[in-house]
């Protein structure tokens, strides 16, 4: 196992300031979509986030905003982290014309190109291969960029993990893989689906650095990325990371989780990155009592001002639907 050159960050009173925010406001989003749903308000398929926010949060301050991101379906709080509002992605979930891809993509399909966030995927694995062709092209145009790639653990069971992998070494690409391993997929355990219960060691087949991170910790996120990130920027190529983590909610709003047991989810939720970051700013004395509530308060706001902003939205408009879908008009192929 090829290992990474050592970043160790003294963490600042502001670092962790903006980490609870962040994440406080992820989890009061997800909460919120999770009500909205029940409601009806919003549609389709629905993958909250809540549990897993440490991952958003040590992910944007090892990184910088011209480095791209790219995930999978379970997608809102790492596009809100990235720079999208709250507003753009509860419009999104609406439907609405106002929403983040024009009330077209709904919850798995979240984008802006303004904030390099290119999906919301679908597909399972797909953004494995598209990741890599973002930092070709970063590559390709000479910067110092790197992109993000997000997939879940089921999606590393996919071939394109393998093909884009071996590419990926080649070409030296600036990409880091990053496997949000909360251990179920879709609501099977790792034990039962792979023989290779570390996935970070996938990367020992193609001689790409990886290492497994502690995805409940913000600092050890930060820092795990941190190595990665400089290294992809120095030219060194892709980097595999494992970060586990766990969801406390099904894999989508349809799944009662029944294949787990309370008490381990209970145990989890002991070492909650909310709690912990929580803990550490009232124990250096860098935050108080009140500054924690006046941050409640200020991402309450913000989380009920994006649900009026979706309410009064308007519905798409009859003619975009065929906006945004890509046609070659002299495309010989076609057979009447």
């Amino acid at each position: 196992m090829q290992t990474l050159t050592d970043v160790k960050t003294k963490f600042t009173k502001e670092t962790y300031l903006y980490w609870y925010e962040l994440m406080l406001l992820l989890r009061r989003f997800e909460e919120k979509s999770g009500q909205l749903y029940g409601m009806q308000k919003i549609r389709g398929f629905c993958h909250l986030y809540i549990g897993q926010e440490a991952i958003a949060a040590g992910a944007m301050t090892a990184t910088k905003p011209g480095d791209k991101f790219i995930t999978a379906y379970r997608d809102h709080a790492l596009a809100i982290a990235k720079g999208i509002s709250a507003k753009a992605c509860m419009a999104e979930l609406y439907g609405k014309a106002t929403g983040c891809s024009k009330g077209k993509g709904g919850s798995m399909h979240f984008f802006s190109k303004e904030h390099g966030f290119f999906g919301g995927h679908g597909i399972v694995g797909a953004q494995i291969g598209t990741g890599a062709g973002l930092a070709f092209a970063e590559q390709y145009l000479g910067t110092d960029n790197v992109v993000l790639a997000f997939f879940g653990d089921g999606a590393a069971r996919q071939g394109m993990l393998h093909e884009t992998f071996n590419m990926a070494m080649l070409w030296k690409l600036p990409v880091i893989f990053i496997c949000e391993n909360n251990h179920y997929a879709m609501g099977t355990s790792v034990e039962r689906t792979s023989n290779v219960l570390d996935i970070y060691k996938l990367a020992d087949a193609y001689e790409m650095p990886a290492d497994s991170i502690d995805g409940m910790s913000c600092e050890a996120v930060h820092e795990g990325i941190a190595r990665a990130v400089a290294r992809g920027r120095e030219g060194g190529g892709p980097t595999l990371l494992e970060i586990k983590t766990y969801r406390y909610r099904g894999h989508s709003m349809s799944d009662p989780a029944k294949y787990r047991t309370k008490e381990e989810v209970e145990e989890y939720k002991q070492r909650d990155p909310l709690t912990i970051v929580e803990e550490t700013l009232l124990k250096n004395k860098w935050a108080t009592e009140a500054d924690i509530e006046a941050i409640a308060e200020r991402v309450k706001q913000e989380v009920e001002e994006s649900v009026q902003f979706a309410e009064e939205s308007p519905w798409p408009s009859d003619d975009e639907l065929l906006k945004d879908v890509y046609i070659q008009e002299d495309y010989p192929f076609i057979v009447d």
